[in-house]
């Protein structure tokens, strides 16, 4: 596990190799700077040392030009792995000046963004994923736009956590918590898995 505080974004993360594989398939980047915050899942079809090279070309190519817009990533990412056996993939571009985030997913990689007011309706909105894998076939991409409030938390997993882990998500608890969580409750046991917890601080954090 992993967590790490930025000024304005507060984030963790919990992963598990699948028993019996030498490196998991499942990558995260979590990268940002006084304005901009990417953080992004990448999972390698498959399991093992294949899905690792897939998941990995993802998360250097994210690494690298963090700044771009998350379709722009998309695209590069879909070139970058044409050599592998592709991954799924699902992005967040959070931006400090205006309270926002712009997510987007290819494959099925999923996210909630866990609202922090009890007001907020709906409470919890779900990433629409569109179908494909990318280095292989990619959708038409079109990211979302989402508007922001103190406290608000982003969860992103891969297949190797069950649905409705969205149950275990408490906001009182930390990303870092929350992650750690999810993956303790909601684990599969049959692949490789991870989940990130992105939460927005504010502005004025």
């Amino acid at each position: 596990m992993e967590a790490l505080n930025e000024s304005w974004i507060e984030w963790g993360v919990a992963a598990r190799t699948l028993e019996g594989q030498p490196r998991s398939g499942d990558r995260f980047v979590a990268r940002g700077d006084a304005g901009d915050f990417l953080a992004g899942v990448v999972d390698g079809l498959g399991h093992g040392n294949e899905a690792a090279a897939a998941a990995g070309a993802g998360v250097d190519m994210l690494s690298r030009f963090a700044h771009e817009s998350v379709i722009t990533l998309v695209q590069r990412c879909h070139e970058a792995l044409r050599w592998t056996r592709g991954a799924a993939m699902s992005l967040a571009s959070f931006r400090r000046a205006d309270c926002s985030m712009t997510w987007l997913g290819v494959g099925n990689v999923e996210g909630v963004l866990f609202r922090a007011s009890p007001d907020q309706v709906p409470r919890l909105e779900s990433l629409i994923l569109r179908s494909g894998a990318v280095g292989v076939r990619l959708p038409q991409l079109h990211g979302s736009f989402v508007h922001l409030n103190p406290g608000d938390t982003l969860v992103l997993v891969t297949d190797g956590i069950r649905s409705g882990f969205d149950t275990s998500l408490v906001l009182r608890h930390s990303p870092k918590e929350m992650a750690a969580r999810v993956l303790a409750d909601h684990t599969k046991g049959t692949d490789d898995a991870l989940v990130l917890a992105v939460r927005f601080l504010g502005p004025s954090s």
